[in-house]
């Protein structure tokens, strides 16, 4: 354990409690179902913000939270397998869409048209 301090440290060395935590949850009937997240890597996290508005940066205003200690948090994923926490993170992909699907009737063998490096004419394959 290191007993110096520097300006620099991104992280502190031992990590304190976060406090009260706003915690995206799902409505279930008449509960609350706390959300679960993927890390990059793919690993399961629990997530927490210290404050809604950060909540509301990253995943919008519509989605639903509770209020939770850090402790709180941890004892209930514990249960699911999830002992990573995540508090405020910023980094997150957008959803996903589909793509547009556009309708597009072929008769016929479809010819792609190919052209030999170095000539100007294309020929049909």
């Amino acid at each position: 354990m290191c007993l110096f301090q520097y300006e620099d440290d991104p992280e502190p060395e031992e990590q304190i409690p976060a406090g009260p935590l706003f915690v995206p949850a799902r409505s279930r009937g008449t509960h609350q179902v706390v959300r679960l997240f993927r890390t990059p890597l793919g690993a399961r996290t629990a997530v927490g913000f210290t404050s809604r508005d950060r909540l509301v940066d990253t995943l919008g205003t519509a989605q639903p939270w509770i209020w939770l200690s850090e402790a709180a948090l941890r004892a209930t994923a514990e249960p699911l397998g999830v002992s990573l926490l995540t508090v405020d993170p910023t980094l997150t992909a957008p959803p996903v869409t589909a793509p547009p699907v556009t309708a597009t009737a072929t008769t016929g063998p479809v010819a792609a048209q190919l052209q030999a490096p170095g000539t100007t004419t294309a020929r049909t394959v």
